[in-house]
């Protein structure tokens, strides 16, 4: 058991005491997320400092002065990591990549296309002029540039970037730009009162217990966040418009522990805004500025509900050209040059798990954990940004720091799995790698069908 010095780099980002990590430990298992860069190190570092700012907050509302031991367990992370491979929906494996979702050949090199949503792959193929069929899309592509092809199908609103080295990547204003951000930005917004926890209970010990949190994410790394806080006791309500689409399997994976309402914000503020006055923390998951016109920028949430935490999740992260652009784990790798490691001359490649998404869901919702212990000793409306760019540059910062591991066949997943009924089926999932003494091992209840809660806190 030992402790890796990544998990010391992402505690002291969430500005955490550093005389907390001896109660931490890493269970290292030999083949977990084998990858040319150290995937295995940064996904135990996120989980590891999550788990600790848990324990930490769990400390704090049981009123002891020991904070419960941490244990990072290489087999627990890896199947998390890839929990939507994991995850069985009455024997029936989900699709996690829609068949236009993925690498294709341009005149110069690669560009890698997103087009899971019907929408995205709507707006692909009218940029390109051809039909679904995968054979014109690749000869479409086939004759422009890659570069061509990102600008003209980030034009109609679709996804498509080209593939980049990390020498062109770094050279690039957007790259400039994220470099400059923290791991993990923390901001006091305001002089609220201090926060005041009532006790838990102890079996399991749940240091969100009682905390509200409105989940306005979506896809991976923000349901990841909520999922987690979910775990640890909180009451999270997920709000989707109603005209944006959800994949089912989607929500299957990310749904443990949550409730899920449509509310259409351009026609039910009010509803929004009675929510908003009852919230601990705010999530938000959608591009820089896409939110604004409704009034949700940290600050004038702060204003309406003081002592709130704010945390918001992005692609790009708020500064630099591409901060608006809408982007995925898949297409941040692609960017940064990590899909240039990870393949060959002839082919680019991918990380063993989508763990930019995955690590960064974990670093906010250990933002959000932090910030509310913090709240108890200083007060203060909180501001929690993470950005996945951002987490591809520590990942590519730690590429020469670690030898290369010889190839060992992959632990098993089996430990970490579960299975339970649901309103959804009988489903087998992976267990959260959160983990400390006391806490649960397991959410509370199974997602629900998405969209058919009521919008309301309960």
């Amino acid at each position: 058991m030992t402790l890796l010095p990544e998990v010391s780099s992402a505690w002291a980002a969430l500005g955490g005491d550093p005389a907390l990590l001896d109660r931490v430990v890493s269970v290292e298992r030999p083949g977990a997320l084998p990858a040319r860069l150290p995937v295995r190190q940064l996904a135990v570092a996120c989980v590891g400092a999550c788990a600790l700012a848990a324990a930490e907050l769990a400390a704090r509302r049981a009123g002891t002065q020991e904070v419960p031991a941490v244990r990072v367990d290489d087999g627990a992370v890896a199947a998390a990591f890839v929990s939507e491979r994991h995850l069985l929906v009455d024997g029936r494996a989900p699709e996690t990549f829609a068949p236009l979702s993925r690498f294709w050949r341009t005149a110069d090199g690669w560009v890698r296309t997103h087009a899971n949503y019907p929408h995205h792959r709507a707006r692909l193929l009218d940029t390109l002029g051809v039909g679904e069929d995968p054979a014109a899309v690749a000869a479409a592509l086939a004759e422009r540039s890659a570069l061509e092809v990102e600008d003209a199908v980030y034009a109609r609103g679709g996804l498509a970037v080209a593939l980049r080295t990390p020498r062109e990547w770094a050279a690039h204003e957007q790259a400039r730009a994220v470099s400059e951000l923290p791991l993990v930005e923390r901001e006091r917004l305001d002089s609220a009162h201090a926060r005041a926890f009532a006790p838990v209970r102890r079996d399991p010990l749940l240091p969100a217990a009682g905390i509200r949190v409105l989940d306005l994410t979506r896809v991976l790394a923000g349901p990841v966040a909520s999922r987690t806080l979910a775990l640890l006791g909180a009451d999270v309500l997920r709000l989707d418009a109603p005209q944006l689409p959800e994949l089912p399997d989607q929500h299957a994976d990310t749904g443990f522990g949550k409730r899920s309402a449509l509310l259409d914000l351009r026609a039910d503020r009010s509803v929004f805004e009675e929510l908003l006055a009852a919230a601990d923390v705010v999530l938000t998951g959608y591009r820089p500025g896409a939110l604004e016109r409704f009034g949700l920028t940290p600050e004038e949430l702060a204003e309406r509900r003081p002592g709130v935490v704010v945390a918001q999740l992005s692609a790009w992260g708020r500064r630099g050209p591409w901060r608006e652009r809408r982007g995925f784990d898949s297409l941040v790798q692609v960017a940064t040059g990590i899909a240039a490691l990870e393949g060959s001359a002839e082919q680019p490649g991918a990380l063993p798990a989508q763990a930019l998404d995955h690590g960064s869901g974990y670093l906010l919702a250990a933002g959000v954990l932090r910030a509310l212990t913090e709240q108890a000793d200083e007060g203060g409306s909180r501001l929690v940004r993470v950005a996945l760019a951002r987490t591809a540059g520590w990942l590519l910062e730690g590429a020469g720091s670690t030898e290369p591991r010889p190839e060992q066949a992959e632990p098993s997943a089996q430990p970490w799995l579960a299975e339970r009924d649901s309103d959804l089926g009988r489903l087998r999932y992976a267990l959260s790698p959160v983990s400390f003494d006391g806490g649960p091992r397991d959410w509370e209840r199974p997602p629900g069908r998405w969209g058919t809660d009521p919008a309301r806190w309960w």
